[in-house]
């Protein structure tokens, strides 16, 4: 299994960081529920549930308050940028084929994938390049969602019985 150094968090993008365990969560529960061989609309209904009320507003977040004080021109934001673009298409999809198992294996893994470059990648780079003054300002304006949607799902398929 490759190791990877655990990357000393700037203060300011903490609040950020934090919502992707709520995302690596939502992966694993994708899996658990496909595992467990859960109907895939209700799975489906959960992850849309969860983009609509969590991911997409992280998105947004992320756009605005740190992407978009990188140069248009940044490899790494326009990578974060185009991960984006994959995983609102992959909604989309699962919206119009909740029954397609393939989907939501396509939405978990590239989510996960995009969580790790964030996280060993982006981060650093956002950190090496961005104002203190504009860290901060993400930090004040970011929030994190994933704990109050905890009670809001009644279906937990991702639990074994």
């Amino acid at each position: 299994m490759e190791q990877h150094t655990p990357i000393k968090r700037h203060p300011s993008l903490q609040a950020i960081s934090g919502d992707h365990h709520f995302g690596l969560l939502l992966v694993w529960k994708i899996g658990e529920g496909l595992r467990y061989n859960v109907a895939p609309g209700r799975i489906s209904r959960y992850v849309l549930f969860f983009f609509e009320r969590d991911l997409e507003p992280h998105f947004r977040e992320e756009e605005e308050l740190l992407f978009g004080k990188l140069p248009a021109d940044d490899a790494l934001r326009k990578s974060a940028e185009a991960d984006h673009h994959t995983l609102r298409e992959l909604a989309a999809g699962i919206r119009k084929h909740p029954d397609d198992t393939a989907m939501l294996k396509a939405f978990a893994d590239t989510l996960r994938e995009h969580i790790r470059f964030e996280e060993r990648t982006l981060f650093h780079h956002l950190q090496q390049t961005l104002s203190a003054s504009d860290l901060e300002l993400a930090a004040a304006r970011a929030r994190n969602r994933g704990p109050e949607l905890d009670g809001q799902w009644e279906d937990v398929f991702w639990k074994k019985k």
